[in-house]
C-alpha cells in the first residue's frame, strides 16, 4: 500500500509515500497539507461495499460509498464506423439540418429515425459497475462538478419544484482511489453519521444503517442508474447519465421530466474551452426541437491538463412518456482549431410511478429548460 497526495484546486492525483492532500482556500496562494489515509489496492474483480472511503481519481474529493448499481455502458469508441462512413454521417448530418429548416415535423420523424438506426446497429451496452457515493463537504468547493447532482420531482402540488439532495454523486468502478481512515468521522456530510456506522474490525470499517437501506428502497425509481453513454472527439470524452425524475399530471396535459449528468473530460494535451450547445430533442408525440446557447449551465469551462473535466447536471421535460437528445458541443482549442464535440445519443425513457414523498429540501432551480 502506498499514500497519495491531492491537489484540492487542480484535482490531480499524484502517487507518492506518504498519504496527504493539499488545501487551497479561493482567496489565497497558501496551502497546507493534512492527512486524510491509507491508500488501499484498487479492485481488479468484484465490488466496492458500502462504507468504502475513496478518492474520486478525475476531481479529487473525498467520498464514500452508498450502495452499487450495474448500469449497461454504451461506449460509441468502441464501435466507431470507418472514415467513409464518418464522412456519410456528417453529410447526412448536414442534409438533415438543411431539411429541419424547411419542414421541423418532417425532419423530426426523419432524423428520430437515422438516430435509432445509428444507435442500434453501431453500439452494444457492456455491464460496468458504478456507485451511488456521498461527497465530502469540505470538497464541493474546489471541485468542478455540481454537488446537487440527484433531484426528484415533486408531486405535492402543481408547480415545478424539485426535491434535490446535496452532496451525492455517480461514480464509475475506476473513478475509485480507495483508502481507509482511522478517524471516526473521516467525511463531513450531513447524510454520513445517518446513513453508515463504524464496526470495528470491519473492511470497509463503515456499514450500512437501516436508514440508508430504507431510503435506497423508497426512492429507487429515482436513484437508478440503467445506462451510460460515451463518445469521444477528438481527444474529448462526453460522458452522458440519465434519469427519469417523474410525471407531472395536470388537467390538459402530462408534463414528464429527466435530469442527465454529463461529464466532459480532454484527454489530450492541448486546453480547450467549451464555447456553444447545440442540443436536438426529439419526443414521441413527433416534435424536435433545436436549442443552442452559449457554455452550459451559465459556463465556459476551460479544459487543461491541470483540470481536465468538467461535469454537470440539467434538466429537460416533455409531453410524451419517452424520447431522444443528442447534439454538439462547440469547443475551442488553444490553438485556434474550433470543431464539434459529439454528444452522444441517449433515450428518455419514463417508468410507472408509486407517488413517493422524497424526504428531502425543495429547491427550485431557476428556468431549467434554459441550462440545457
Amino acid at each position: 500500500m502506498g499514500l497519495l497526495i491531492r491537489s484540492a484546486t487542480f484535482g490531480r492525483i499524484a502517487y507518492c509515500d506518504i498519504f496527504i492532500r493539499t488545501i487551497s482556500t479561493r482567496n489565497a496562494q497558501l496551502t497546507k497539507l493534512a492527512e486524510v489515509g491509507r491508500l488501499e489496492n484498487p479492485k481488479l474483480d468484484g465490488k466496492y461495499l458500502t462504507g468504502q472511503l475513496f478518492l474520486h481519481r478525475i476531481f479529487g474529493y473525498r467520498g464514500v460509498v452508498l450502495f452499487p448499481w450495474l448500469a449497461r455502458v454504451y461506449d460509441r469508441d468502441l464501435h466507431a464506423p470507418g472514415k467513409q462512413q464518418v464522412q456519410a454521417d456528417e453529410s447526412n448530418f448536414n442534409k438533415q439540418e438543411q431539411t429541419n429548416n424547411n419542414n421541423e415535423k418532417t425532419g423530426a420523424t426523419s432524423a428520430a429515425t437515422e438516430n435509432n438506426e445509428n444507435a442500434s446497429k453501431e453500439v452494444k451496452g457492456k455491464v460496468n459497475t458504478f456507485y451511488q457515493v456521498l461527497i465530502d463537504s469540505r470538497d464541493c468547493p474546489f471541485i468542478r462538478a455540481q454537488t446537487e447532482a440527484v433531484t426528484f420531482l415533486g408531486n405535492q402540488d402543481s408547480n415545478r419544484s424539485l426535491y434535490a439532495i446535496p452532496g451525492l454523486d455517480y461514480v464509475s468502478h475506476d473513478d475509485i482511489m480507495p483508502y481507509s481512515s482511522t478517524e471516526k468521522n473521516p467525511l463531513h456530510h450531513e447524510l454520513f453519521d445517518k446513513f453508515l456506522a463504524r464496526v470495528e474490525g470491519n473492511d470497509p470499517a463503515f456499514e450500512a444503517r437501516d436508514t440508508l437501506k430504507a431510503w435506497q428502497e423508497k426512492n429507487y425509481p429515482w436513484l437508478e442508474l440503467s445506462d451510460v453513454h460515451k463518445e469521444t472527439t477528438e481527444n474529448i470524452r462526453v460522458t452522458v447519465i440519465p434519469f427519469y425524475m417523474g410525471c407531472r399530471e395536470t388537467p390538459a396535459s402530462s408534463v414528464y421530466w429527466w435530469r442527465y449528468c454529463i461529464r466532459l473530460e480532454n484527454l489530450g494535451e492541448l486546453s480547450v474551452q467549451l464555447r456553444e450547445r447545440h442540443w436536438r430533442i426529439f419526443s414521441l408525440s413527433g416534435t424536435l426541437e433545436t436549442v443552442r446557447g452559449r457554455g452550459v449551465v451559465g459556463q465556459e469551462p476551460i479544459l487543461s491538463r491541470k483540470l481536465p473535466a468538467f461535469q454537470y447536471s440539467s434538466h429537460v421535460s416533455l409531453q410524451a412518456p419517452s424520447g431522444h437528445m443528442w447534439g454538439t458541443f462547440r469547443l475551442e482549442r488553444e490553438d485556434g482549431h474550433s470543431f464539434d464535440c459529439k454528444i452522444p445519443p441517449f433515450s428518455l425513457e419514463s417508468k410507472p410511478e408509486e407517488n413517493p414523498t422524497p424526504s428531502s429540501k425543495s429547491t427550485k432551480p431557476d428556468n431549467p429548460e434554459s441550462s440545457l
